[in-house]
């Protein structure tokens, strides 16, 4: 589930307050004591640590710290060779819409343009899907970036969404990261 708008297409992070920009990394996250701590009452909308081994989850952070900024759990969905994102949301202290502030701009596209590699990297272009967390949402990005209703994958979503190679590349484009192997 996705949950938030790209807010700003940007290299890299935007420090709201300051306009500075910080330098990113994405980071795989394996350990469930680690996951553990990225919960629904920690405000991460879900409970990290419960994905099945499938589910790959990254952390995208300012660059040579553990600062996650977003989180975002994939899985390589080969029957229709795409990217499924099955979460992603940005970090509280960058959720404008839940909880009224934001620190960085650009993390929701950083994690977006990161699914679309991953798709890459497994052979499917950057064609990925993805459910929407409500009708608005979904809107949005059939309107800004060409995502398209994807009506398969089970249990069937109402606001499960398609972006294809031709409407990620652009995303893609535009960020900068690191991803540099690191697990934790």
């Amino acid at each position: 589930m996705i949950t938030f708008r790209i807010d700003e297409l940007t290299p890299c992070l935007k420090l709201v307050e300051t306009g500075e920009i910080y330098d990113t990394e994405i980071i795989r996250i394996k350990r469930k004591s680690v996951l553990s701590k990225f919960n629904s009452k920690t405000g991460w909308y879900c409970n990290w640590s419960q994905f099945d081994e499938n589910i790959e989850v990254y952390a995208l952070v300012l660059k040579g710290t553990f600062d996650i900024q977003g989180l975002i759990a994939i899985e390589n969905i080969k029957e229709y060779s795409a990217v499924h994102v099955a979460w992603a949301c940005t970090s509280p202290e960058n959720n404008v819409y839940e909880y009224g502030k934001q620190k960085f701009k650009g993390v929701g596209g950083h994690l977006l343009a990161f699914a679309g590699q991953k798709s890459v990297e497994y052979g499917y272009d950057g064609y990925i899907f993805a459910e929407a967390m409500d009708k608005d949402l979904l809107d949005y990005y059939i309107k800004e970036f060409g995502a398209r209703s994807f009506p398969y994958g089970e249990p069937p979503h109402p606001y499960r969404f398609e972006i294809t190679e031709k409407a990620i590349v652009p995303i893609m484009e535009v960020y900068n990261y690191d991803d540099n192997g690191e697990e934790y």
